[in-house]
């Protein structure tokens, strides 16, 4: 019995390797003829969990077609976002019309992250979600040192996104965020079909040195919430007052848009999931498709892990996503 199970034990370890170490929807709805490129990749809001099922839904519901890439385990194949030093198939970023990234602190090799830099630099569109401001840490190699998110410029983070990371403004894990829309902006095509405080996330609220870049547009400001309820009170004070921005737009050099909200369990909220949808459709050009009732229900069964460092789900091959 030991020897049978320590065949299928090889034979599970070989199949995980066999297969390719990313996901790839095509669309199920008319096809838009566009594909959308998500790069997961971080120790704790479960970006290996949230942008599957958001790829789920542009795919299914939009038409796009969506590659997934994930951090993955050198030695068994499976997703493990504490594998900071690879992200298998960064060369569909060569063919992408958008990239959504959601990584943090990753430290790639030169050869994946050339496809990155090469995206980034092609003046393409991003959508960047939480983490993306501190995306990268590299350390193994000076080639690509200034995209790391603690060089005097801010990395990746400040000169691309228009910050990088700061510090919690709100506390961490004990205190969340609703989403405050500025009147100046309430018909960006980016919030359509969304109103003022609908937008909830359990993360808290990121600190964010203004003003942003001159380029830069406000959409979003996080009200700190006193407890982790869309339904808790806002924290008074100086948490509060001015309200740091949760999502933001930029033009100068490319359509970007920027959240540091951003964990699975935010898409459980429908304002949340049509703030991303939106944005993917605004970042493409495709504004003008953007309605306020469009469909962007989940897909499938859907049960995500509360964000938690170390507490991704184990052993999971990228096929299961």
């Amino acid at each position: 019995m030991r020897g049978r199970l320590l065949v299928l034990a090889a034979f599970a370890v070989s199949a995980a390797f066999a297969a390719d170490p990313w996901i790839t929807l095509e669309p199920s709805a008319p096809a838009k003829l566009k594909h959308v490129v998500l790069v997961s990749g971080d120790e704790e809001y479960r970006s290996e969990e949230l942008l599957p099922q958001l790829a789920k839904i542009l795919a299914t519901r939009h038409g796009f077609r969506c590659t997934v890439l994930f951090a993955i385990d050198k030695k068994d194949g499976t997703i493990n976002p504490g594998e900071s030093g690879n992200i298998p198939g960064l060369e569909a970023l060569d063919t992408a019309d958008l990239m959504v990234i959601h990584t943090r602190f990753r430290d790639l090799p030169d050869a994946q992250m050339k496809h990155i830099v090469d995206y980034v630099e092609s003046g393409k569109p991003i959508v960047a979600l939480r983490t993306a401001t501190h995306a990268f840490q590299i350390k193994s190699s000076p080639t690509y040192m200034a995209y790391s998110w603690n060089q005097p410029d801010g990395g990746f983070g400040k000169r691309v996104l228009g910050e990088t990371w700061v510090s919690h403004h709100g506390k961490h894990g004990q205190q969340s965020t609703r989403g405050i829309i500025p009147d100046n902006v309430a018909d960006h095509p980016i919030l359509r079909g969304i109103r003022s405080g609908e937008l909830w996330s359990p993360t808290d609220v990121y600190t964010v040195r203004t003003p942003l870049p001159a380029d830069a547009r406000v959409l979003v400001n996080g009200q700190v919430l006193a407890g982790m309820s869309a339904k808790d009170d806002p924290v008074p004070g100086t948490q509060s007052e001015p309200m740091m921005p949760v999502a933001w737009t930029r033009t100068a050099n490319a359509r970007i848009f920027v959240t540091t909200m951003g964990t699975s369990e935010d898409l459980l909220v429908p304002a949340q999931g049509r703030l991303l949808v939106n944005a993917v459709y605004w970042a493409l050009g495709l504004e003008s498709a953007i309605t306020p009732t469009m469909n962007v229900d989940l897909v499938g069964d859907y049960h995500p892990l509360p964000f938690k460092a170390g507490g991704h789900a184990k052993g999971v091959a990228p096929s299961a996503r």
